[in-house]
């Protein structure tokens, strides 16, 4: 069984399925549990009540990298808003400087506040990262995230990149860009990154993994990814799934209701 590490339930375009659709096909392709991951402040009270009724749905709290106009979140707020029993990780956070055209500052005083938040509430990190690798690196150090470790999400970087994160307890999580064919340096990473870091993801509804790039990503389409990096790295697709499963469990746990 494979657990879909980072999704977004909230933002899946449904016209004539249901949420229990969506889950019912997850679980017929061997998807036992999802991490639904927050945004924003603004649609976590959404989000939440959303997955609410699905005991294998667990969520985070926290305000993308790249989210303007928004509540700005504070240490405080994060940690009181991690205390609801689903919530499970802080983030997604971290920096993205990909369509940056001014001071990022702000940025960076907002993943800051993240870590803060994610040490004093003692749960792990959702780290987003893009045209941002030393920055990224260098918060994270100079903020103690080792102290409660985390995830890599989507990770695209090289393996040096890969390496100073896993030094200070964070997972490498790979979503269906793995299996595009302009993606050797992530499938370079992918063969090398530990079985114990090792965790897979969709990102739906965005990024779907080939033979499904170009549709709309769906929780289902984790077992894609997971097949993909079990050839790319010579083990049966089962021994990753229970590999990767167990990760997610060793990190994230479940959440209660």
């Amino acid at each position: 069984m494979l657990v879909d590490s980072h999704c977004h339930l909230d933002m899946l375009r449904l016209e004539q399925e249901t949420m229990d659709d969506v889950l019912r096909e997850a679980q017929q392709a061997g998807i036992e549990h999802l991490l639904c991951v927050s945004v924003s402040l603004e649609r976590f009270d959404d989000m939440l009540e959303l997955v609410a009724p699905y005991p294998q749905v667990s969520v985070s709290v926290g305000v993308h990298p790249d989210g303007t106009n928004v509540e700005e979140p504070g240490v405080e707020r994060l940690v009181e808003l991690a205390r609801h029993p689903k919530v499970v990780a802080i983030g997604e956070t971290g920096l993205d400087y990909y369509r940056a055209e001014d001071d990022t500052e702000w940025q960076r005083k907002r993943f800051r506040r993240h870590v803060r938040a994610a040490r004093a509430a003692g749960k792990p990190l959702i780290v987003h990262t893009r045209d941002a690798r030393r920055d990224t690196i260098d918060i994270l150090r100079q903020e103690g995230a080792d102290e409660v470790g985390g995830v890599m999400h989507c990770f695209t970087e090289d393996w040096g990149m890969a390496r100073d994160a896993m030094d200070m307890n964070f997972r490498i999580s790979f979503s269906g860009i793995v299996t595009f064919k302009n993606a050797a340096q992530v499938r370079e990473v992918a063969q090398r990154v530990p079985s114990d870091y090792l965790l897979v993801e969709t990102d739906a509804p965005y990024l779907a993994p080939v033979p499904m790039r170009g549709k709309s990503n769906r929780p289902a389409y984790v077992r894609y990814v997971a097949q993909f990096l079990a050839e790319l790295r010579n083990e049966p697709l089962e021994n990753l799934a229970a590999t990767t499963t167990r990760n997610f469990d060793a990190l994230f746990g479940r959440g209660g209701s």
